[in-house]
Formats: structure tokens, sequence, C-alpha cells
């Protein structure tokens, strides 16, 4: 039997199979009497949406929805669905899906109170303090993915369509007002999907455990969750109906993005605008770039890892996890280098920078510089 709780941490969760059912109490929990939905083109018309939809009918909820969201979404996307926000006088956001109609839908109902352009509430200092926080629509998210976390997370990604840089919108009001978590959802992901979002939500594992702040609560639930998918990601790529299994990287997802408040790393500083540049999948990316990353910062963080892979029951220290690193990409089909994701050597330069700018960068365990960041993405490569 897979697992079924109510959490209050770090927001309202409901969790556990089949609890799409209480979609409507969802709303009128968090004051919601005329919800968008927001989604992304894939999944507008899958059953799943539209039971999502039939739902919010039978309770006299309405049935809208936006899904012009493309993979990295980007302002543009940003803007066309405020104005849809606007136009049907909807007063919250049900943002639904992987990490792009998440993100997408929480700035949604963020951006449509606001007056200022959204890059003026990048996660830079106190730039969310320009927000007008009374205008946030509250937002209820429903994953469909077990990867970003977005669900329980405090921002949103956009990408710059002018410049390509993936942005990081920040305001502690894009905290969901309530979560449902229903691996039911999940069941139908392609196999594809279903390694690259659970590969994402390892990769938030590790850059938290790994990184030199110090937040030891983020620590814990790192390692935990590095645990989850080392146990569970394998079962559910064997075999998607696997319900416990599947619940149990949806709260390693959940984990991934509550942990990463201490921090990510280079993983993640190459894999945005690698992701910006030429489309990839953002968990694909961060299997790829994995293993290179970890070599680099071995000198710093071998000690810390040879105690997570003795937690996770793996033999070997910081060389036992390093190989469970790499059998697992294989066992997965992961593509070894970035080559095979179709990226090349001609924008490194530009890739660089854009690494160094990320904020993922500063909390990686060796300091990022112009020298060993190109040398990185060389490796991927």
């Amino acid at each position: 039997m897979s697992p079924r709780a109510n959490w209050s941490y770090p927001t309202a969760i409901r969790f556990g199979a089949g609890r799409i059912s209480e979609l409507a109490e969802a709303c009128a929990a968090a004051g919601m009497k005329k919800p968008l939905l927001v989604t992304d083109r894939g999944l507008a018309s899958l059953p799943i949406t539209s039971n999502a939809l039939d739902l919010l009918e039978a309770a006299g909820l309405g049935r809208a929805m936006f899904a012009e969201v493309d993979p990295n979404p980007n302002e543009k996307n940003l803007e066309a669905g405020v104005a849809v926000f606007k136009a049907g006088g909807h007063d919250g956001v049900i943002a639904f899906g992987g990490g792009s109609g998440l993100d997408l839908g929480k700035l949604i109902a963020f951006q449509a109170g606001q007056s200022r352009p959204v890059w003026d509430f990048e996660d830079i200092g106190d730039w969310w303090t320009r927000a007008n926080g009374d205008a946030i629509a509250p937002i209820i998210a429903v994953p469909t993915t077990a990867g970003t976390g977005s669900e329980v997370g405090r921002a949103g990604v956009l990408t710059n369509s002018v410049t390509h840089v993936k942005k990081i919108i920040f305001h502690p009001k894009l905290l969901p007002a309530v979560t449902i978590c229903d691996p039911e959802l999940t069941v139908g992901m392609p196999k594809i999907i279903t390694v690259g979002t659970g590969m994402d939500a390892f990769a938030h594992c590790l850059e938290a455990y790994s990184s030199p702040f110090y937040h030891p609560m983020s620590q814990g639930i790192a390692l935990e969750g590095m645990r989850l998918v080392k146990e569970n990601l394998p079962l559910v790529v064997a075999d998607g109906s696997n319900i416990a299994a599947r619940a149990e990287m949806m709260s390693a997802a959940a984990m991934g993005a509550v942990a990463f408040q201490k921090g990510l790393g280079a993983i993640h500083a190459l894999s945005h605008p690698i992701g910006a540049v030429y489309n990839t999948h953002h968990g694909m990316t961060n299997a790829v770039v994995m293993p290179p990353v970890l070599m680099m910062n071995r000198p710093v963080i071998e000690d810390r890892i040879a105690r997570a892979a003795a937690y996770m029951g793996i033999d070997g220290g910081f060389d036992g996890f390093y190989a469970y690193v790499l059998k697992l990409r294989s066992d997965l089909g992961v593509p070894d280098k970035l080559a095979d994701l179709g990226v090349g050597h001609d924008r490194i330069d530009e890739m660089t920078a854009m690494a160094l700018e990320d904020p993922s960068a500063g909390g990686n365990p060796v300091t990022l510089t112009s020298e060993n960041t190109k040398a990185l993405f060389e490796a991927c490569i």
C-alpha cells in the first residue's frame, strides 16, 4: 500500500493515491471560486487533466485552462497567461503538471497583480520586496511528475526569450497554499520523463547535501531524499504502475526542493544555460553533467559523500558512490555526454559566462571560475 498523509511542511500537502478527488476542497481552503488551471501543451488533452477540469466543473468552479506553456517557459508565455487570467476574472491558479506548468502557473498568479516587469523580481538580494504581496493570487500546486519539487517552492524559473538566460523569480507568497501530491497522476509519464525527472530530484538532493552552507535540517532531508531515489527510481522505471514507488519518488522530489534552500551548485549552474541555449530536458541534463561535477568537487566533499554512501548502503566511500552514479545512469539509459543531447563546443564561452552568473553557482563546494567552468563544459560535452 502506498503512503497517505496530510502534512503542513513546508505548506499544506495532501499526499496519497487518489487525492486529486479533493481538488475542489483544496480550492475552497485556498479561497478560490474561479480558478484558472495552468498546464503544458502535452498534458492539456490527457485524461488526468480532463478529470481535474471535470472535478472543478462539478463543484461549480468553472472549467478554465491555459496551456500555452513551453518546455522552458518564457516571459511571452507569462504575458499570455496573465492576459487569460485577467480576462477571465480568475481569483487563483491551479498549477498542474511538471516543472514548466508548475513554475508558469505560480508566476501567472504572482504577476497578474503586479505593475512592474517580472524581471524586477529576480532572486537577487531583497528584490522580492518590490512586489505587492497583497496582489498575489492564491496557488494550488498539483505535480504530475516527480522531479522539480516546484510544488513546495517559493520561486519560479523563467527564461528570457531574448537573452536565453534562465532567471529565478522569488517571493515567499509563491509557495502554494495547498499542494496535492497524488502518485497516480505520474503513472502515465513516458519512461524517459520518469528518468529525467527522477534524476532531477536526485541532483537537487545531492547538490543540497554537498553545499558548504550551514543548514542541518536541509542536510538531513537531502540525505533521505537521495536514499528514496536510490531505492525507488529503478522500480518506477521498470514498472510505471508501481504506485508505492511512485509515491516515494514524489516525496523525494518535494524533499529535494525543500533541501536546496541550502544551496545548489555546478550541476545546475551548467544545466540552466545548456537548457536555455539548446532546449534540453533539465533533469536529463543534470544527470549527464553529474559525474564530472562530482569529480571536480571531490577534494572538498569526499568525506561527506562517503557518509552519504554509508547511509545509502553503498560500499567504497566516495569511489563507491561515484561508481553507483555511473551505473545508475547506464541502467536508466542516460546519455554519457552532452553531445548526445545535441550540445556542441561552439557556444562554450557564452555558456561559461552564463553559468558563472547563475544563482546556483555560489553554492558549489569548489569556487567556480572561468577556467574550471569551461573545463567542466568540455568534459561534459
